[in-house]
């Protein structure tokens, strides 16, 4: 069995990127998160320690955004994944996606993503 967590649109301000300017200027980044669980223990005793505490999972996302840079937005991804499943076991399967809304690139875009599963 493998119920499912979601945590969408996960806000940081950071320095990521190729360019000089994103270095300096940052942006804003928006992620994703769904985890795959047995949550069948939380949905019988409505205890937090039963579940994954979305809160932490939020904080550790907006520090990965906010912390160290990174060139790009699949190691960003990668890192949150990574860390993900080594702080919370009960995740059988997480999938990372980091928006970069304002990637510099030649056209106009709605959205830039990378989605990233471990």
């Amino acid at each position: 069995m493998s119920d499912l967590i979601e945590i969408k649109r996960i806000w940081g301000f950071g320095y990521h990127g190729v360019f000089d300017h994103e270095a300096k200027n940052g942006q804003d980044f928006f992620v994703d998160i769904k985890m795959h669980c047995d949550l069948t223990r939380a949905s019988i005793s409505d205890d937090l320690s039963d579940t994954v505490d979305y809160g932490a999972i939020t904080d550790l996302v907006v520090e990965e955004i906010t912390g160290e840079r990174v060139q790009l937005i699949e190691k960003l991804a990668g890192r949150i994944a990574d860390r993900i499943k080594k702080s919370h076991p009960q995740v059988n399967k997480v999938s990372v996606t980091v928006h970069k809304p304002k990637a510099p690139v030649s056209s106009e875009v709605a959205d830039i993503s990378v989605t990233i599963t471990r």
